[in-house]
Protein backbone atom coordinates (compact mmCIF):
# COMPACT_ATOMS: atom_id res chain seq x y z
CA UNK A 1 0.00 0.00 0.00
CA UNK A 2 1.27 3.49 -0.90
CA UNK A 3 2.28 5.47 2.15
CA UNK A 4 0.02 8.41 2.92
CA UNK A 5 1.59 11.86 3.04
CA UNK A 6 -0.77 12.88 5.83
CA UNK A 7 -0.24 13.20 9.55
CA UNK A 8 -1.85 11.46 12.50
CA UNK A 9 -3.05 14.29 14.76
CA UNK A 10 -4.79 14.32 18.14
CA UNK A 11 -6.76 16.56 20.47
CA UNK A 12 -9.11 16.12 23.44
CA UNK A 13 -11.16 17.94 26.05
CA UNK A 14 -12.60 20.43 23.56
CA UNK A 15 -15.42 21.45 25.94
CA UNK A 16 -17.27 23.28 23.18
CA UNK A 17 -19.91 24.69 25.55
CA UNK A 18 -17.37 27.49 26.06
CA UNK A 19 -17.44 30.10 23.28
CA UNK A 20 -13.65 30.38 23.30
CA UNK A 21 -13.25 26.63 22.88
CA UNK A 22 -15.84 26.54 20.12
CA UNK A 23 -13.70 29.05 18.26
CA UNK A 24 -10.69 26.74 18.66
CA UNK A 25 -12.64 23.86 17.10
CA UNK A 26 -13.73 26.10 14.22
CA UNK A 27 -10.07 26.90 13.58
CA UNK A 28 -8.89 23.26 13.40
CA UNK A 29 -7.90 22.28 9.88
CA UNK A 30 -5.78 19.51 8.36
CA UNK A 31 -2.50 20.29 6.64
CA UNK A 32 -3.12 17.71 3.90
CA UNK A 33 -6.11 15.86 2.51
CA UNK A 34 -4.83 12.68 4.19
CA UNK A 35 -4.63 13.86 7.82
CA UNK A 36 -6.40 11.75 10.45
CA UNK A 37 -7.67 13.21 13.71
CA UNK A 38 -7.89 11.37 17.03
CA UNK A 39 -10.40 12.93 19.44
CA UNK A 40 -9.77 11.55 22.93
CA UNK A 41 -13.03 12.51 24.61
CA UNK A 42 -14.79 15.38 26.37
CA UNK A 43 -16.04 17.09 23.23
CA UNK A 44 -18.93 18.41 25.33
CA UNK A 45 -21.91 17.48 27.47
CA UNK A 46 -24.94 18.39 25.36
CA UNK A 47 -25.78 16.01 22.52
CA UNK A 48 -26.21 18.85 20.02
CA UNK A 49 -22.77 20.26 20.87
CA UNK A 50 -21.15 16.85 20.43
CA UNK A 51 -22.86 16.41 17.06
CA UNK A 52 -21.85 19.90 15.91
CA UNK A 53 -18.16 19.40 16.71
CA UNK A 54 -17.80 15.88 15.33
CA UNK A 55 -19.76 16.79 12.21
CA UNK A 56 -17.48 19.75 11.53
CA UNK A 57 -14.30 17.75 12.11
CA UNK A 58 -15.45 14.76 10.06
CA UNK A 59 -16.03 17.07 7.09
CA UNK A 60 -12.47 18.42 7.28
CA UNK A 61 -10.28 15.43 8.13
CA UNK A 62 -9.78 12.29 6.07
CA UNK A 63 -10.73 10.19 9.10
CA UNK A 64 -11.85 11.07 12.61
CA UNK A 65 -11.48 8.55 15.44
CA UNK A 66 -13.37 9.29 18.67
CA UNK A 67 -13.42 7.78 22.12
CA UNK A 68 -15.76 9.06 24.86
CA UNK A 69 -14.76 11.08 27.86
CA UNK A 70 -16.73 11.35 31.05
CA UNK A 71 -18.49 14.54 29.91
CA UNK A 72 -20.10 12.93 26.86
CA UNK A 73 -21.51 10.25 29.16
CA UNK A 74 -23.19 12.74 31.50
CA UNK A 75 -26.97 13.11 31.36
CA UNK A 76 -27.52 16.85 31.92
CA UNK A 77 -31.11 17.73 32.78
CA UNK A 78 -31.06 20.38 30.02
CA UNK A 79 -30.19 17.87 27.29
CA UNK A 80 -33.17 16.68 25.19
CA UNK A 81 -31.43 13.29 25.05
CA UNK A 82 -32.06 11.88 28.51
CA UNK A 83 -30.51 8.47 27.93
CA UNK A 84 -28.26 7.19 30.71
CA UNK A 85 -25.17 5.02 30.93
CA UNK A 86 -24.75 2.34 28.28
CA UNK A 87 -27.76 3.61 26.30
CA UNK A 88 -26.25 7.08 26.08
CA UNK A 89 -22.95 5.62 24.91
CA UNK A 90 -24.72 3.55 22.26
CA UNK A 91 -26.58 6.68 21.13
CA UNK A 92 -23.24 8.46 20.67
CA UNK A 93 -21.81 5.50 18.76
CA UNK A 94 -24.81 5.59 16.41
CA UNK A 95 -24.32 9.34 15.94
CA UNK A 96 -20.66 8.81 15.06
CA UNK A 97 -21.50 6.13 12.54
CA UNK A 98 -23.92 8.48 10.79
CA UNK A 99 -21.08 11.00 10.56
CA UNK A 100 -18.48 8.46 9.44
CA UNK A 101 -16.53 8.82 12.69
CA UNK A 102 -14.87 5.68 14.06
CA UNK A 103 -15.52 4.63 17.68
CA UNK A 104 -14.31 1.96 20.13
CA UNK A 105 -17.07 -0.28 18.77
CA UNK A 106 -15.69 -0.33 15.21
CA UNK A 107 -12.85 -2.40 13.74
CA UNK A 108 -9.55 -0.77 14.63
CA UNK A 109 -8.14 1.02 11.56
CA UNK A 110 -4.52 0.80 10.43
CA UNK A 111 -2.57 4.00 9.79
CA UNK A 112 -0.35 3.56 6.73
CA UNK A 113 1.19 7.04 6.77
CA UNK A 114 4.62 8.10 7.99
CA UNK A 115 5.50 6.20 11.14
CA UNK A 116 3.18 3.36 10.18
CA UNK A 117 1.79 0.93 9.70
CA UNK A 118 0.25 0.99 13.17
CA UNK A 119 -3.08 -0.16 14.52
CA UNK A 120 -5.04 2.80 15.88
CA UNK A 121 -7.13 1.55 18.80
CA UNK A 122 -9.74 3.89 20.33
CA UNK A 123 -10.54 2.57 23.81
CA UNK A 124 -13.50 3.13 26.07
CA UNK A 125 -12.19 2.22 29.51
CA UNK A 126 -13.62 3.95 32.56
CA UNK A 127 -12.25 4.18 36.10
CA UNK A 128 -12.78 2.01 39.16
CA UNK A 129 -11.50 4.19 42.03
CA UNK A 130 -8.28 2.14 42.20
CA UNK A 131 -6.02 5.23 41.88
CA UNK A 132 -6.18 5.83 45.63
CA UNK A 133 -3.89 7.86 47.83
CA UNK A 134 -1.68 6.03 50.35
CA UNK A 135 -3.45 4.92 53.52
CA UNK A 136 -6.84 4.43 51.85
CA UNK A 137 -7.87 0.87 51.01
CA UNK A 138 -11.52 1.00 49.94
CA UNK A 139 -13.65 3.05 47.56
CA UNK A 140 -15.80 4.22 50.47
CA UNK A 141 -12.76 5.48 52.40
CA UNK A 142 -11.39 7.11 49.28
CA UNK A 143 -14.60 8.97 48.49
CA UNK A 144 -15.04 10.05 52.11
CA UNK A 145 -11.52 11.43 52.25
CA UNK A 146 -12.00 13.29 48.97
CA UNK A 147 -15.22 14.85 50.23
CA UNK A 148 -13.49 15.95 53.44
CA UNK A 149 -10.87 17.65 51.27
CA UNK A 150 -13.51 19.35 49.12
CA UNK A 151 -12.82 17.26 46.01
CA UNK A 152 -15.91 15.68 44.45
CA UNK A 153 -16.08 14.87 40.74
CA UNK A 154 -19.30 15.89 38.97
CA UNK A 155 -19.45 12.34 37.58
CA UNK A 156 -20.90 11.33 40.93
CA UNK A 157 -24.06 13.25 39.99
CA UNK A 158 -24.33 13.06 36.19
CA UNK A 159 -22.46 9.96 34.97
CA UNK A 160 -24.89 7.07 35.44
CA UNK A 161 -23.67 3.49 34.95
CA UNK A 162 -27.05 1.97 33.94
CA UNK A 163 -27.63 -0.94 33.56
CA UNK A 164 -24.49 -1.72 35.58
CA UNK A 165 -24.79 -1.42 39.37
CA UNK A 166 -21.80 0.94 39.61
CA UNK A 167 -19.25 2.84 37.55
CA UNK A 168 -16.56 0.38 38.60
CA UNK A 169 -18.69 -2.54 37.38
CA UNK A 170 -19.06 -0.80 34.03
CA UNK A 171 -15.31 -0.27 34.01
CA UNK A 172 -14.69 -3.96 34.69
CA UNK A 173 -16.90 -4.95 31.77
CA UNK A 174 -15.21 -2.48 29.44
CA UNK A 175 -11.73 -3.63 30.49
CA UNK A 176 -12.58 -7.27 29.77
CA UNK A 177 -14.10 -6.46 26.37
CA UNK A 178 -11.28 -4.14 25.33
CA UNK A 179 -8.52 -6.45 26.52
CA UNK A 180 -9.84 -9.23 24.31
CA UNK A 181 -10.08 -6.97 21.28
CA UNK A 182 -6.53 -5.73 21.75
CA UNK A 183 -5.26 -9.29 22.16
CA UNK A 184 -6.85 -10.15 18.80
CA UNK A 185 -5.00 -7.37 16.93
CA UNK A 186 -2.29 -8.19 14.41
CA UNK A 187 0.71 -9.07 16.62
CA UNK A 188 3.10 -7.82 13.93
CA UNK A 189 1.87 -4.23 14.17
CA UNK A 190 2.59 -1.68 16.89
CA UNK A 191 -0.36 0.33 18.17
CA UNK A 192 -1.46 3.83 19.00
CA UNK A 193 -3.76 3.48 22.01
CA UNK A 194 -6.31 6.28 22.42
CA UNK A 195 -8.23 6.58 25.69
CA UNK A 196 -9.73 9.52 27.55
CA UNK A 197 -8.01 8.51 30.79
CA UNK A 198 -4.29 7.79 31.14
CA UNK A 199 -3.63 4.05 31.09
CA UNK A 200 -1.07 4.37 33.87
CA UNK A 201 -1.29 6.25 37.13
CA UNK A 202 1.97 8.19 36.89
CA UNK A 203 0.54 11.20 34.97
CA UNK A 204 -1.89 11.87 37.84
CA UNK A 205 0.86 12.29 40.43
CA UNK A 206 1.31 15.99 39.66
CA UNK A 207 -2.32 16.81 40.42
CA UNK A 208 -2.52 19.47 43.10
CA UNK A 209 -5.38 17.52 44.69
CA UNK A 210 -4.27 13.86 44.76
CA UNK A 211 -7.76 12.66 45.73
CA UNK A 212 -8.98 13.49 42.21
CA UNK A 213 -6.86 10.67 40.76
CA UNK A 214 -9.51 8.09 41.70
CA UNK A 215 -11.68 9.45 38.86
CA UNK A 216 -8.80 9.21 36.37
CA UNK A 217 -8.38 5.56 35.39
CA UNK A 218 -7.82 2.02 36.57
CA UNK A 219 -4.85 -0.06 37.64
CA UNK A 220 -6.14 -2.82 35.34
CA UNK A 221 -4.62 -1.07 32.32
CA UNK A 222 -1.19 -0.42 33.87
CA UNK A 223 0.70 -2.77 31.52
CA UNK A 224 -1.33 -2.32 28.33
CA UNK A 225 1.22 -0.03 26.71
CA UNK A 226 3.73 -2.90 26.96
CA UNK A 227 1.46 -5.90 26.36
CA UNK A 228 -0.15 -4.36 23.30
CA UNK A 229 2.97 -2.90 21.67
CA UNK A 230 2.07 0.76 22.00
CA UNK A 231 4.24 3.18 20.08
CA UNK A 232 2.26 6.03 21.59
CA UNK A 233 -0.55 6.35 24.12
CA UNK A 234 -2.88 9.32 23.57
CA UNK A 235 -5.09 10.56 26.40
CA UNK A 236 -6.67 13.67 27.92
CA UNK A 237 -8.86 14.31 30.99
CA UNK A 238 -6.21 15.84 33.26
CA UNK A 239 -6.04 19.16 31.39
CA UNK A 240 -2.24 19.08 31.76
CA UNK A 241 -1.01 18.75 28.15
CA UNK A 242 2.51 17.36 27.98
CA UNK A 243 4.68 14.50 26.76
CA UNK A 244 5.91 11.85 29.20
CA UNK A 245 7.63 8.49 28.81
CA UNK A 246 6.74 5.33 30.72
CA UNK A 247 8.73 2.12 30.22
CA UNK A 248 10.15 3.69 27.08
CA UNK A 249 6.68 4.38 25.61
CA UNK A 250 5.61 7.88 24.67
CA UNK A 251 2.44 9.19 26.34
CA UNK A 252 0.79 12.30 24.89
CA UNK A 253 -1.73 14.32 26.91
CA UNK A 254 -3.53 16.31 24.19
CA UNK A 255 -6.27 18.21 26.05
CA UNK A 256 -7.44 21.75 25.42
CA UNK A 257 -9.25 22.18 28.75
CA UNK A 258 -11.18 25.19 30.01
CA UNK A 259 -10.40 28.77 28.91
CA UNK A 260 -9.41 29.75 32.45
CA UNK A 261 -6.74 27.02 32.26
CA UNK A 262 -5.28 27.43 28.79
CA UNK A 263 -5.13 31.20 29.20
CA UNK A 264 -2.78 30.93 32.16
CA UNK A 265 0.74 32.25 31.68
CA UNK A 266 3.21 29.68 30.36
CA UNK A 267 0.46 27.16 29.66
CA UNK A 268 1.23 24.97 26.63
CA UNK A 269 -0.28 26.28 23.43
CA UNK A 270 -3.53 24.47 22.68
CA UNK A 271 -4.37 22.88 19.37
CA UNK A 272 -3.59 19.80 17.33
CA UNK A 273 -0.74 17.56 18.50
CA UNK A 274 1.17 15.48 15.99
CA UNK A 275 1.36 11.81 16.90
CA UNK A 276 2.82 10.37 13.68
CA UNK A 277 5.26 10.97 12.19
CA UNK A 278 6.83 11.66 15.55
CA UNK A 279 7.51 15.34 16.12
CA UNK A 280 10.71 15.89 18.15
CA UNK A 281 9.90 19.53 18.89
CA UNK A 282 8.85 20.32 22.47
CA UNK A 283 5.36 21.60 23.25
CA UNK A 284 5.36 25.38 22.86
CA UNK A 285 4.41 27.55 25.82
CA UNK A 286 2.66 30.89 25.79
CA UNK A 287 5.58 33.34 25.58
CA UNK A 288 6.81 36.22 27.70
CA UNK A 289 5.02 35.28 30.89
CA UNK A 290 6.24 34.00 34.29
CA UNK A 291 5.77 30.32 35.02
CA UNK A 292 2.36 29.28 36.31
CA UNK A 293 1.58 26.93 39.16
CA UNK A 294 0.39 23.42 38.44
CA UNK A 295 -3.09 23.11 37.05
CA UNK A 296 -5.87 22.49 39.52
CA UNK A 297 -8.32 19.67 38.68
CA UNK A 298 -11.79 21.15 38.49
CA UNK A 299 -14.87 19.33 39.70
CA UNK A 300 -16.13 18.61 36.20
CA UNK A 301 -12.86 17.45 34.66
Amino acid sequence: MTESKGRLLAISDLHVAYRENRAIVESLRPTTDDDWLLVAGDVGEMSEDIEWALSLLSERFARVVWTPGNHELWTPKEDPVQLRGQERYEHLVALCRRLGVLTPEDPYPVWHGAGGPVTVAPLFVLYDYSFRVPGVTTKEESLARAEENGVVCTDEFFLHPDPYPSREAWCEARVALTEKRLADCDPELPTVLVNHYPLVREPTRILRYPDFAQWCGTERTADWHLRFRARTVVYGHLHIPRTTWHDGVRFEEVSVGYPREWRRPRHPEVGLRQILPEDPRPVRLRPEEPAAEELKPEEGR
